[in-house]
């Protein structure tokens, strides 16, 4: 419960005591939202901060509330992101924003971000939907996709990594998964496996990355090689 002023009664004496001024807290986000707030964003934007902190993003179609304030309190956000040594990326066009961690060169400056290395499936899963998203851009749609369709498109690397189709299926399932978990694939409304790509993807492989990317995996399929360990050196901020 907040309130701005709240008003004693001596009910020993029976005498009126003096209002007792509280702190004021804000319901509405102007102003401080909390005793002992110094902050100054209004409530929708900080939620923004946060959002872009516990990651992967602020969607635009997602959270519209969030990405409003993210837009009028831009300078600010940046500011105070530059003081965890992070970035914003904001692309308004595609109505998406995250954070990375920022160039320091030579600077010692820690690490917020987490990171994780991405399986085989995982990398290979991501270039398929990042050429899938480019497609549907040149044809001005949006980029959906069909779970089917995303497993038949990684079958063709299977002999790369195991003989075991099952296991392969099951291992493809979950990086889907984890495609959806970190909103890279949001499921469409209505629709068990049909699924829209997000577009934060284009500001995360450049069309020279995914160049490179293909003709490597390119090779891969036409070759025999296997992926011992199925995992890839780089590494992807979650």
């Amino acid at each position: 419960m907040n309130w701005s002023e709240t008003e004693l009664e001596n009910e020993d004496t029976g005498n009126d005591a003096a209002p007792v001024p509280a702190k004021p807290v804000a319901a509405n986000g102007n102003g401080p939202l909390f005793l002992g707030d110094t902050g100054s964003l209004p409530a929708e934007a900080r939620r923004a901060l946060c959002q872009l902190l516990a990651g992967p993003s602020v969607d635009a179609q997602r959270q519209p509330g969030q990405w409003s304030a993210l837009l009028r309190h831009e300078d600010a956000v940046r500011s105070l992101l530059c003081e965890l040594f992070l970035e914003l990326v904001l692309d308004r066009d595609g109505g998406i924003a995250f954070t990375r961690q920022a160039d320091t060169a030579e600077l010692d400056s820690p690490t917020l971000l987490r990171s994780a290395p991405l399986t085989f499936i995982e990398s290979v899963l991501l270039l398929h939907l990042r050429q899938q998203l480019a497609e549907a851009d040149t044809r001005g749609e949006r980029a959906v996709v069909e779970e089917p369709q995303l497993v038949e498109a990684m079958s063709v690397y299977q002999k790369n990594v195991s003989t075991d189709q099952a296991g392969y299926g099951k291992r493809v399932s979950a990086a889907i998964a984890k495609m959806r978990e970190n909103q890279l694939l949001s499921k469409l409304r209505g629709s068990e496996d049909r699924y829209e790509i997000s577009p934060a993807l284009k500001l995360l492989f450049s069309a020279e990355d995914v160049q490179l990317l293909a003709d490597a995996y390119r090779q891969l399929r036409e070759g025999d090689q296997p992926i011992t360990g199925d995992a890839v050196s780089d590494d992807s901020d979650e």
